[in-house]
């Protein structure tokens, strides 16, 4: 079967996607799932029972709540160092005195990576890891569906109000009886976004219909993004945070009873990193101050000297306790034990082996062998000396022998509790090695396909036979297959945990082997023609003994030193910076080309590169191949014409590098990315656009698609006019520049207007005159784009999506809509320097009809090289410190964007119609 370029190239994608999809969701683990919350209204476990006849515990129940009112103050980015280092001492007085004297209970809480405020929240409230997947499928924070003390709160009857971040209004709908959000898009409000919560504290501290409060205060965290921890700022909103602590403290002291005390609770859902962004793994990023502060506890002797480290998981089941609430069946955190040091034994041991059931449990859904467990061991052994000791109370034992066993029970207990929660925290972190292997092969076999096709794919044809049941390789076929299968059944019955790939069914995972194997003879195939094509005599000796030219030196260098820049995290984190470096110099090349082929043009023998001319076109291989002269280089460009060289246009084109490359330069300080220098001030947001005028540029973008995609089909399906086809797809390109400024930020619209300087330069003044071919061409605007994605101010960190483009013209959130236009402002760059290439392939008449199906097969390949190479570098270093900070977030970035490219090239190979004509001609 006969293939075209693009077809092929497009087909090849579909398949990468296919296999990067597999490699992904083996990668990000899921998190450990217990029952939906629906079913969480339970049994509880009474006491263990007690040994010998007629010895029955009579405790079956939830204990009760150890605290009346309950306030969570949650200061977003709080370092610990704000509150138990030198800053604390000095802009905190208040709260480091309750520190140091009150009555108070202070930790520093683990947080994990993600460093982001909407999966901390969960944590906080569920107990629960979130996966590093739920930053992109929760992008938009929907409802929280899982089991959490927020809704076991509200279920029990409790009274719940909430100020601050709105992220907890979507997570929790309907479930405050009153709130107030704010909106946390508006980094440079240091102020009034904490006093629309500070405003409501005086009218509802002295109001008795509220059983939980919960203030968020966002401002801490905006001063560290845009001025860093060291900014002034930082000071005065931790002495306005220790007044609010203050006055909350000393309200709850004034409306306390003597039977059931209240408690404040201070914490931060993760801290800052020495840059003032937060998300990655740092110590200023994952160590936050968790404090209890109550009445029932006893008052400290001596300041505080190092607090001792806790999980922010722990919050969870240690509320729940002390709210006398279930505790929450995904929690993997446990009961944070001085917080209840004060009540009897009976109740602490109580509290624990609550704790350790519900944990068992969980492990129980979560792990086929939980029996062998040391976690589970020590749980049995803990409840077994728990009903021992039961025994002895039942009996009315109150010597020392009671307090003795019962301090020991509850020691087997807690370290049974520590080794359950190790236990379901490494299931989170836990890789589905099959599923990222066969995703491996999927898409290295993809690679190597596409460099064993160059030859062929490149050819002035662009079309090559593809065989599909070769008789040499049909038998290995079925061997490849049966042997594939063979290990899937050998993994999936012995693999102790699950795997993605063994729950597909069956008729799923035989096709993907299926799929695996002809890739495989695909690529036998390739290689024994490359060594059949090798024995033949050479028919062109010019072509053989052509040399590379400066540019082909150039876009194989930075290519691979680019895929092999990806295995250090700097570089990654730092990645816009290769970008640059690499326009730059293919600007400053560029310039040497063109000087060399305006002044230097007599240096070279015309009729020497007529004779070049002349073999070429007889050899019908190589006929009208869309490709310079190419003996060497310089012969292919001594063929510019007079006039451009003689004209005005020669100062404009040798002048068209150097504007290039200042307008890179004024790009590069539009927006700071990346890490190193992310802190430093880049221009405000000096713009604002309103819904209405939003949704009427939403109408011309319609209509300027609308018409370009009916020149489109005109020219597809009722006649071949390359005229009409290739308006179609200016006009179409032009729809998309006009929706680009529609989701840009204010300041990144000069990001747009450069793009369209560049290209336009490019195509007039340099591409057009110099004759480079498509492959060239392609590689250039694909390092182009990606230069763009950065200059538009994305990063490979997450935090850099700008998801408010999702919301552009929409009053509320549309999933479908909100999606496509986040992903749109993000990629707008790559996208219409990929547009942009069809539509100049498309729309060049000299060059030979194969151009697109060349420029197809190239943006695939130049996509697929650096996904196959990461995937497994990431692999290898899925231990690595910063695997989840600095790889994740990338790996993610590069998984979208091959979807993209597929869309891209499927788009290529439908415009690719009139070379499919004349093939067929």
């Amino acid at each position: 079967m006969r293939l075209r370029s693009g077809v092929f190239a497009s087909s090849c994608l579909l398949v990468e996607v296919l296999g990067v999809a597999l490699f992904l969701r083996g990668f990000f683990p899921v998190p450990v799932r217990s029952l939906p919350r629906r079913e969480a209204g339970g049994e509880l476990p009474a006491e263990p029972a007690p040994t010998g006849p007629g010895m029955v515990s009579n405790w079956t129940k939830i204990p009760p709540p150890l605290f009346k009112k309950v306030v969570i103050v949650l200061i977003d980015a709080l370092r610990d160092d704000f509150v138990f280092g030198s800053k604390g001492e000095q802009f905190m007085p208040y709260t480091k005195q309750v520190i140091d004297r009150g009555p108070s209970y202070s930790f520093i809480a683990e947080v994990k990576p993600p460093t982001v405020t909407m999966p901390r929240i969960k944590a906080l409230m569920t107990g629960s890891i979130p996966g590093f997947i739920d930053v992109i499928v929760n992008l938009n924070s929907p409802a929280l569906l899982d089991d959490n003390l927020i809704w076991q709160a509200k279920t029990a009857g409790k009274r719940i109000i909430f100020y601050g971040d709105d992220t907890w209004v979507k997570l929790f709908p309907k479930h405050f009886v009153e709130y107030d959000g704010t909106t946390s898009f508006f980094v440079s409000d240091f102020t009034e976004v904490d006093d629309n919560v500070t405003r409501h504290l005086d009218r509802v501290l002295k109001r008795e219909d509220w059983d939980l409060l919960i203030l968020h205060y966002l401002g801490l965290d905006h001063i560290g993004h845009v001025t860093g921890p060291n900014s002034p700022l930082v000071g005065t909103k931790l002495r306005e945070m220790d007044n609010i602590l203050k006055k909350i403290h000393i309200s709850l002291l004034s409306k306390e009873e003597a039977s059931l005390p209240n408690l404040l609770v201070v914490c931060g859902d993760h801290g800052m990193s020495e840059t003032g962004s937060h998300g990655g793994s740092s110590a200023g990023e994952v160590h936050t101050p968790l404090l209890f502060i109550s009445s029932t506890f006893e008052k400290r002797s001596g300041p505080l000297t190092q607090p001792e480290l806790v999980q922010q998981t722990d919050l969870a089941s240690t509320l729940a306790v002390g709210l006398g609430l279930p505790i929450s069946r995904n929690s993997v955190g446990n009961l944070i034990l001085p917080v209840v040091g004060g009540r009897t034994m009976r109740e602490q041991l109580r509290f624990v082996h609550l704790n350790g059931f519900q944990l068992s449990r969980l492990l129980q859904e979560n792990t086929p062998a939980y029996e062998k467990d040391p976690g589970y061991e020590h749980f049995k052994i803990a409840e077994k000396s728990h009903a021992n000791w039961i025994k002895l109370y039942l009996e009315g034992n109150n010597s020392e022998i009671l307090l003795n066993l019962g301090k020991k029970v509850l020691k087997q207990y807690l370290e049974a509790l520590k080794t359950l929660s190790s236990s379901l925290s490494k299931q989170v972190a836990q890789y589905d090695m099959y599923s990222m292997m066969v995703g491996i092969v999927i898409v290295m076999e993809v690679l190597l396909l596409l460099l064993l096709s160059i030859p062929k794919a490149l050819s002035s044809r662009a079309e090559f036979e593809v065989p599909l049941s070769p008789p040499l390789f049909s038998l290995l076929f079925y061997l490849v297959c049966l042997m594939l299968c063979a290990v899937h059944v050998i993994v999936c019955t012995s693999a102790e945990s699950l795997c993605y790939f063994c729950s597909m069914s069956w008729f799923t995972a035989v096709g993907v082997m299926m799929l695996i194997s002809a890739l495989m003879c695909g690529i036998l195939s390739a290689i024994a023609k490359v060594f059949d094509n090798s024995r033949l005599p050479v028919k062109n000796p010019v072509l053989s003994s052509s040399s590379w030219s400066e540019i082909d030196v150039l876009i194989l260098a930075g290519t691979v030193g680019h895929v092999l820049s990806l295995g250090a995290s700097s570089f990654v984190e730092e990645e816009h910076q290769t970008w640059y470096f690499l326009i730059n110099t293919l600007c400053l090349v560029l310039g040497q080309e063109l000087c060399r082929n305006n002044f230097l043009l007599k240096e070279y023998d015309p009729q020497h590169s007529t004779t070049v001319k002349q073999n070429f076109e007889e050899d019908s291989e190589y006929k009208n191949i869309d490709i310079p002269a190419v003996d060497d280089s310089k012969l292919g460009k001594a063929t510019i014409s007079a006039e451009f060289s003689r004209g005005s246009d020669k100062w404009i084109s040798l002048a068209s590098p150097w504007i290039i490359l200042i307008c890179c330069r004024l790009l590069r300080s539009l927006n700071q990315t990346g890490v190193q220098w992310a802190h430093q001030p880049d221009f405000g947001h000096w713009l604002t656009r309103g819904i209405t005028e939003a949704r009427f540029v939403y109408v011309f973008v319609l209509g300027i698609v609308f018409s370009g995609t009916k020149d489109l089909l005109k020219s597809q399906v009722i006649s071949s006019d390359s005229g009409m086809k290739s308006t179609g797809l200016w006009e179409v390109y032009s729809g998309l520049v006009l929706l680009a400024a529609l989701l840009f930020r204010p300041h990144n619209l000069p990001v747009l207007v450069f793009c369209l300087l560049i290209q336009t330069m490019m195509t007039k003044y340099i591409w057009r005159p110099l004759k480079f071919d498509a492959a060239q061409i392609t590689v250039m605007h694909y390092w182009f784009g990606q230069a763009f994605f950065y200059f538009q101010g994305n990063s490979n960190g997450i935090a850099s999506v700008d998801v408010s483009a999702g919301f552009v013209g929409l009053e509320s959130y549309v999933e479908i809509p909100a999606i496509f236009l986040t992903a749109f402002a993000a990629y707008a760059g790559p996208l219409l320097w990929a547009i942009h290439l069809l539509c100049y392939l498309s729309s060049e008449v000299s060059r030979n009809s194969a151009a697109v199906g060349h420029g197809c097969f190239c943006y695939a390949l130049v996509r697929s090289l650096p996904v196959a190479v990461y995937i497994v570098l990431v692999t290898g270093l899925r231990y690595h410190l910063f695997i989840w900070s600095v790889f994740s977030p990338k790996l993610l970035y590069e998984g979208v964007h091959v979807f993209i490219t597929a869309t891209i090239c499927l788009f290529f190979t439908a415009m690719d119609h009139n070379h499919s004509h004349k093939v067929q001609d």
